[in-house]
């Protein structure tokens, strides 16, 4: 499978399903079926309105883990998982917070999810969590020992972060591309909901041949800066009330980016 198979020739938008915290995070409040509601809401405003694709993802079970999550987090996000794809009927993927990639992997397989996003897929970065090293040699093995179908997504330039020797982006791109074996790689900005810089997707785009995602800060006022240069949009952030990623997402401001994607979209094929 390839990213063109699951999105055709349109430039999908991917909206972040940011579940409630997960039993033994700390902010947990006891209740599954909490999550699990609130989780279909969501997902069932973003289909609503037009959105391409969804990726799930423990957001809200701060402080993060630096690489693998425990057994309790893989059942809840495998569970919360499976009922989205069932039904939604979008392409569905996975993000195991903060970079659990083969847990991910196996989760996007048990549920037959689409595809998995990956922040530290290469190379190690200094981050809050301390250094998170990438272990694309393990994800790609256990995918393909799975015989799994589910795409890699992986972040270069990764947020909320700082390489722990500076390769520069044309580097870290070209090994996702050509070593690493990402399906689709993710610019984003330097923290969550901030922009992406216009000039960090040039450079990448320079420097490989997959599709490139937008993975943060992304509105109706700036898309039209990044439009023309992305192949898709990960939008967390801005569907939320006040564009505040912990905030519940609130569905005239889905309409409104939707529209105007579509009107960017209108204007280029004229």
């Amino acid at each position: 499978m390839r990213f063109q198979d699951l999105f055709g020739k349109k430039k999908p938008v991917i909206a972040c399903v940011h579940l409630l915290p997960l039993p033994g995070a700390p902010r947990f409040a006891g209740s599954m079926q909490t999550v699990y509601d609130t989780a279909l809401e969501e997902a069932a405003v973003f289909k609503r309105q037009g959105v391409d694709g969804l990726i799930v993802e423990n957001f809200r079970d701060k402080p993060f883990f630096p690489d693998r999550v425990p057994a309790e987090t893989v059942a809840a996000l495998a569970a919360v998982t499976r009922e989205i794809v069932k039904t939604t009927a979008l392409p569905v993927g996975v993000n195991a917070l903060r970079n659990d990639a083969l847990s991910a992997i196996a989760i996007a397989t048990a549920a037959e999810a689409h595809f998995i996003r990956v922040n530290v897929h290469m190379g190690a970065v200094v981050s809050e969590q301390g250094v998170i090293q990438g272990a694309s040699h393990e994800t790609l093995r256990l995918r393909a020992a799975l015989r799994s179908k589910a795409l890699i997504f992986a972040d270069v330039g990764v947020k909320h972060a700082a390489p722990l020797a500076d390769r520069g982006l044309p580097a870290e791109t070209r090994d996702l591309t050509e070593r690493g074996m990402a399906d689709a790689v993710i610019v984003s900005g330097e923290l969550t909901g901030a922009e992406t810089k216009p000039e960090d997707v040039d450079i990448v785009a320079a420097h490989t041949h997959l599709p490139i995602l937008i993975g943060s800060g992304t509105t109706p006022e700036n898309l039209h800066k990044v439009f023309t240069k992305a192949d898709g949009f990960i939008v967390g952030s801005y569907f939320k009330k006040g564009g505040r990623g912990e905030n519940r997402v609130e569905e005239k401001r889905v309409k409104t980016f939707m529209r105007k994607l579509k009107s960017l979209s209108g204007a280029r094929l004229k």
